[in-house]
């Protein structure tokens, strides 16, 4: 059956691919546009054009190499300051968000010191004949005052026959003593108190010359 008859029974006109049976184009299908198509050229077949080299002197190359090599050791050395300035910084805010609240905690604490030394003084002065209800109420209040404190880290300075310390006992008397060696306390007329390395309050004390 020729390829006219085809096209009078109303079948596709179009060629079948080359390969698959198909015959080539008549001249008249060429002439009425019905051209036909090439099959695609294999990825094997295809030709790329040459990659592009550099004609730049190996010197050259060499010499940015160099300058790209210290600009990241720069960068990387900025980088590695600006951390440890960062680290040192944080450090810093810690350190001094600390020290606030320990000058913040010692103000109040000072505060309760003035109450205790009331309590103390009250029970060395209570009359001779004292409610003994009075005297085991304050004894009570006392002792809920000071563990208060000493929970909070409050400790008593060390002052009673001690040697005298500038830096944690204040005198307030110097004076001849022959049962206590130069330097030595004599009395401690007002307890000291500190809060770790932080002296709250110095100890007043009589020392002997």
């Amino acid at each position: 059956m020729t390829r006219r008859k085809h096209r009078q029974e109303g079948e596709d006109p179009r060629p079948e691919a080359e390969g698959e049976g198909g015959l080539p184009p008549t001249d008249d299908e060429v002439a009425a546009g019905e051209l036909f198509t090439a099959p695609p050229v294999s990825s094997s077949e295809a030709t790329y054009p040459p990659p592009e080299l550099s004609t730049r002197p190996a010197d050259e190359l060499e010499a940015e190499l160099q300058r790209v090599k210290a600009e990241a050791t720069e960068y990387l050395d900025g980088w590695q300051r600006a951390r440890a300035e960062f680290a040192n910084y944080k450090k810093r805010v810690d350190r001094e968000q600390q020290d606030a609240h320990a000058r913040a905690a010692a103000g109040i604490l000072v505060r309760f010191l003035t109450v205790l030394d009331d309590l103390e003084r009250a029970l060395k002065e209570r009359p001779a004949q004292a409610d003994p209800a009075w005297v085991e109420g304050i004894e009570l209040v006392q002792r809920k005052l000071q563990a208060l404190l000493e929970a909070e880290g409050v400790e008593a300075i060390p002052a009673e026959g001690a040697t005298f310390d500038p830096t944690v006992h204040e005198a307030v008397t110097h004076e001849v003593s022959g049962d206590h060696r130069e330097g030595q306390i004599i009395e401690v007329l007002q307890q000291g108190y500190r809060l770790g390395d932080r002296v709250l309050r110095p100890a007043q004390v009589r020392v002997a010359k």
